[in-house]
């Protein structure tokens, strides 16, 4: 391999600076022709910026990269074009090029930093085959080489592929422990993001770094783990990390929904410095328990402490004011984003809205926004007016929603359940069997609800319909108990009808 550039001078440093803004084949090739005196093509970050202007252009002209390519060392070719994002690599040809060079170059297997580097390439292209034959015929493969096939893994959605390869690695640090805890936080499995987590401490007693933290609070946050989730928070305290601000906002996060909201409260107070996000995010917890009032009024300390909320603040305001049923409230901070914020509301605040109005059962205003609305209504909006027709019986409005669901989302059986008890609620029994045919004929099931919580570092999981619950025959005594001593005090509890299961018989 060549020795490492030397330090960028001043006038290479500029070009750098100036390479992403390059908007012609004739500006690429000034950049190319300023370069090639100077040397400029020994350093990887000006050859990655470089390769990455030519695959910005239109594809007719990208033919400048793989000429990029040949004339420089192999090496640090990979090195640049690793740099590059996944999206302009993605079905590009740069790793059979890049492959083909090395091997001229007789840089094959031998070299395990070239080889690694073409992995990741050939992981960026979207060629994971062809990155996994590289990987195994590697003859010294790093646990850098491990991490990054794992990595390409876990890109390309293959969680079963990266924890194989992950459980047959010799040795591994704590890059490939947050890597396999990261992906299974962010696919939404964090039973599994948990226990990897646990086994990095207890099988290797490997210290998480901020990444692995990061996802376990969302593995915590999700599973109700407020164990765990405090163990990390301590663990935040005893390190001297709480001024790191988004550990902070993940942490209360966690709390908010575990329900510990006076503690994600507590934390939030205690934070001498807070972003946008941390504002955000109290908000949001405060609206997913229906504490609408307490969220507006979080939004207003926000507005009077000068901190500027973002799209993500209003989307929690706006949901906040459906769940307490603030309609006019809502519709003051809908026109005030556009208004007061100079903001563009997205589909995802139209959404919002929509429920907001549905839930008051201004169905007709609900409608007419979804007409105005500079964007094709998706999947929630249709969702909020099917469930605002099912309040209030509407069956038309129902109907409707429903024929714009099968649209977008065939198959979501929940949609034809709504309907279906609205139906049944209106003794419509023949267009209730006529829904339960086609839930048959297009093959949909009724997706059990679940729920789970965590007691003494357990997490138990409970569905609908499934008995198998060691101390269910307990659980249904209790709640019986909690039952009749809310009816002794004159507690009334406001239910929705009966759902009709249309499943059955």
């Amino acid at each position: 391999m060549p020795p490492p550039p030397p330090p960028l001078p001043p006038a290479l440093h500029r070009v750098l600076s100036l390479l992403p803004r390059v908007a012609s084949p004739r500006q690429l090739l000034q950049a190319h022709a300023f370069l090639l005196p100077r040397g400029g093509q020994r350093h990887p970050g000006l050859l990655s910026a470089l390769l990455l202007a030519s695959l910005r252009l239109a594809p007719r002209h990208r033919s400048h990269a793989a000429a990029l390519l040949r004339r420089v060392h192999p090496s640090v070719s990979l090195r640049a074009a690793a740099r590059l994002p996944p999206q302009l690599l993605r079905g590009s040809l740069l790793g059979p090029q890049l492959h083909s060079l090395i091997l001229r170059a007789g840089l094959a297997a031998s070299d395990a930093h070239v080889s690694a580097s073409l992995v990741q390439v050939y992981c960026a292209c979207g060629r994971l085959a062809a990155a996994r034959s590289v990987f195994d015929e590697m003859l010294d493969r790093d646990v850098v080489a491990w991490n990054v096939m794992i990595a390409g893994y876990v890109k390309s959605g293959d969680l079963v592929g990266a924890r194989e390869l992950f459980d047959a690695m010799p040795e591994r640090n704590v890059v490939s422990w947050t890597t396999l805890i990261g992906a299974y936080a962010q696919m939404k499995q964090p039973e599994e993001a948990v226990e990897v987590f646990r086994r990095m401490q207890v099988e290797e007693g490997i210290e998480p770094d901020g990444v692995a933290l990061l996802s376990v609070l969302s593995a915590c946050g999700d599973l109700g783990a407020v164990d765990l989730g405090e163990w990390v928070h301590m663990f935040v305290v005893r390190r001297g990390l709480f001024q790191k601000i988004p550990l902070m906002n993940a942490i209360i996060d966690m709390y908010m929904k575990c329900g510990c909201i006076e503690k994600a409260v507590e934390v939030f107070e205690g934070m001498e410095e807070k972003s946008v996000v941390t504002w955000t995010t109290l908000i949001a917890g405060f609206a997913l328990h229906g504490l609408g009032l307490q969220a507006v009024e979080m939004f207003r300390r926000m507005e009077t402490e000068n901190v500027v909320p973002n799209d993500v603040t209003f989307l929690a305001v706006l949901s906040a004011c459906s769940h307490v049923g603030l309609t006019d409230l809502g519709r003051w901070y809908f026109n005030a984003m556009v208004s007061h914020y100079r903001m563009k509301p997205r589909v995802e605040h139209y959404g919002c809205m929509v429920d907001i109005l549905g839930r008051a059962g201004c169905l007709m205003e609900a409608q007419d926004l979804v007409q105005e609305m500079p964007f094709k209504a998706n999947a929630a909006i249709w969702g909020a007016l099917l469930a605002a027709a099912r309040t209030h019986g509407d069956t038309g409005l129902g109907e409707q929603a429903l024929l714009h669901l099968i649209d977008v989302e065939p198959h979501n059986s929940g949609n034809y359940i709504l309907l279906s008890n609205i139906y049944a609620e209106q003794e419509r029994w023949d267009d209730v069997s006529k829904l339960r045919k086609a839930m048959k004929e297009r093959g949909l099931k009724n997706v059990p609800g679940a729920s789970s919580i965590e007691i003494d570092g357990m997490v138990h999981e409970f569905t609908s319909r499934d008995g198998s619950h060691p101390c269910l025959h307990k659980i249904c005594e209790l709640l019986c108990e909690v039952n009749t001593n809310m009816k002794s005090v004159g507690v009334i509890a406001v239910l929705p009808e009966v759902l009709h299961d249309i499943e059955e018989g």
